[in-house]
């Protein structure tokens, strides 16, 4: 197991070397001199020379990426452009609307469709099983955006339950968080409610197949109670990796919703960020969001293998 955990920060590693160059460089190619964004179009050149100077853009490529590198190791994320503020001061300024976002809809999506699959499972010969499965089905297909419109138009518009208009979305009470960033928190979790349901649905139908249900069934226990006694426990093993898969889907997702309903989290600021061409803000914050989307894959993985003995044992 140690072995294998080892491999799995080392390919971390690689992968996050890959992720910084392709990112980094992608930047340098679109274009855009930060000296003139900051200075303007109508500066003197003596001047927009100086300001590269200062900034380390005469540099070879290769410096100035070691140089963002190391700064980042230092928690250095560089300047914004635009804000003329530490780009960490932003990052963290902004995160924790996206934390609260990410990790509402997974919850969210593991309290309604764990139970939702139970039901389906033990009642597959219901008329509301055969819609609900239809209704998972659509839901896998259908992107967050939309249902984030959906959902606005419905809830605020229509019924006047939620509100969108400008307003403190941090403020307030836990309660008040809980009712703000209820609409949009549902917009992501519905696409993962979809997929939690027909991947737990499969596993749990895969259990009651199996010889010690039958077992369990012929010594005179009911269904119910073999479904929580013992199915639920070996249903959850194969669906925690699905969980992982849609709690980095969350955060994507997470980035686009913010935008729809105009939440300052990271998203937001990402967007602002591409709009006016600060780089160091835009390469420093989505290496961030790479490295939290590719850390949440190691701790799923990590998970995995400790709740699997199968894995754990290394067969």
């Amino acid at each position: 197991m140690t072995k294998a955990i080892t491999k799995k920060i080392i390919s971390l590693i690689l992968t996050l070397v890959f992720v910084s160059l392709l990112i980094f460089f992608v930047f340098q190619i679109i274009g855009g001199n930060p000296a003139e964004i900051i200075l303007g179009t109508e500066a003197d050149p003596q001047q927009i020379l100086a300001l590269e100077k200062e900034l380390g853009l005469d540099k070879p490529i290769f410096e100035r990426y070691i140089n963002w590198i190391l700064g980042l190791l230092r928690l250095d994320m560089g300047m914004s452009l635009k804000y003329q503020i530490p780009v960490r001061e932003l990052f963290f300024k902004k995160l924790p609307v996206t934390m609260w976002l990410t990790f509402y809809s997974l919850i969210l999506s593991i309290i309604i469709a764990i139970p939702l699959s139970i039901q389906i499972t033990m009642k597959a010969d219901r008329w509301y099983a055969s819609i609900i499965t239809a209704i998972t089905q659509l839901g896998i297909s259908i992107p967050s955006f939309w249902l984030a419109f959906l959902l606005i138009h419905v809830f605020a518009v229509r019924l006047g339950i939620f509100s969108t208009l400008s307003f403190n979305i941090m403020g307030g009470d836990f309660f008040n968080k809980l009712k703000n960033f209820f609409l949009p928190s549902l917009a992501i979790a519905i696409p993962n409610i979809a997929t939690i349901i027909r991947y737990m649905q499969a596993a749990l139908l895969d259990e009651i197949n199996k010889d010690y249900v039958r077992t369990a069934r012929m010594k005179g226990m009911e269904l119910r109670e073999i479904l929580y006694k013992h199915v639920l426990r070996n249903a959850l093993i194969p669906v925690i990796t699905v969980i992982g898969m849609c709690l980095t889907s969350a955060v994507g997702g997470s980035l686009i919703v913010e935008n729809v309903f105009s939440l300052p989290g990271i998203g937001s600021l990402i967007v602002a960020s591409i709009s006016s061409r600060d780089f160091p803000l835009i390469q420093s914050v989505v290496l961030a969001v790479a490295f939290l989307v590719i850390f949440i894959n190691l701790f799923i993985d990590i998970l995995y293998g400790l709740v699997d003995p199968r894995i754990r044992g290394g067969r």
